[in-house]
């Protein structure tokens, strides 16, 4: 059976994921996996094709066992894998519980445990989409463990690309900027700690479509808006002595 695999398919852009690959119609069944199962249960009204719910914390041994065992049984063809679930805390990094910057670390080395579970079921043109950010590309006061989760990530996935490309495996790091409507600014900025301005945010919807776009032309990396293509370009080659008192100063302007 052909499926795609979705993380943080309860909401933001894993949920946008589901309905964009359904209406795709290259799937016989859409695999969604998070924690929140009624949240699952509803996607099937946004789906063309089956949803199997998978309730699952993937930070857990266990849950992680599970998803191992069922892709074992089931022996799917996955020709789409979305590693979306993931949070983030802003703030001073001692004003962040340990709990907050274990979990922000834990869900991505989950994405790392979900994709090697997937690779015995991968083939020729299979698409891997994992879902970083434009954090990514600098280190981030107010978003300093969040950015260094999503360095690391980054850093797997464009390995992952070069190492799967000769097996004709799409790997893309998919790296937005802000995204204003999904949950993330929301609960980031629990406890009063957040950045002034959200200037020129995203859409999940186009963030989604330009990401599939990208994954299917085999990009390593998918820089799905202006902003967060600018980013990029200027990190490249502005010291971090630099990036640091100036992404600090625009959180405040």
């Amino acid at each position: 059976m052909k499926i795609a695999l979705v993380t943080g398919a309860s909401s933001g852009l894993g949920r946008e994921f589901v309905r964009q690959i359904a209406e795709q119609g290259k799937v016989e069944e859409i695999w969604a996996i998070a924690r929140r199962r009624d949240r699952l249960e509803a996607l099937q009204s946004i789906s063309a094709v089956p949803i199997r719910v998978l309730a699952l914390d993937l930070t857990r041994p266990g849950d992680m066992e599970y998803l191992r065992n069922t892709l074992q049984d089931e022996l799917p063809d996955i020709r789409i894998l979305v590693n979306a679930a993931g949070m983030g805390r802003m703030g001073p990094t001692v004003d962040i519980p340990a709990k907050d910057n274990d979990a922000m670390i834990d869900l991505n080395c989950a994405a790392v445990d979900v994709t090697d579970a997937a690779f015995p079921y991968l083939h020729p043109g299979s698409q891997v989409l994992e879902i970083c950010s434009t954090a990514g590309f600098q280190p981030i006061p107010g978003l300093n463990v969040y950015a260094a989760t999503k360095a690391f990530l980054l850093s797997y996935t464009q390995t992952l690309h070069y190492e799967l490309s000769p097996a004709g495996i799409h790997v893309t790091a998919v790296c937005p900027y802000w995204v204003k409507d999904t949950e993330f600014i929301g609960i980031a900025e629990k406890g009063g700690h957040g950045f002034r301005h959200y200037p020129l945010a995203s859409r999940s919807q186009d963030v989604v479509r330009r990401a599939l776009r990208d994954s299917a032309l085999n990009l390593r990396v998918s820089t799905p808006g202006l902003v967060c293509t600018l980013h990029r370009a200027a990190a490249k080659v502005t010291p971090n002595l630099l990036c640091l008192p100036l992404a600090d100063w625009l959180s405040h302007v």
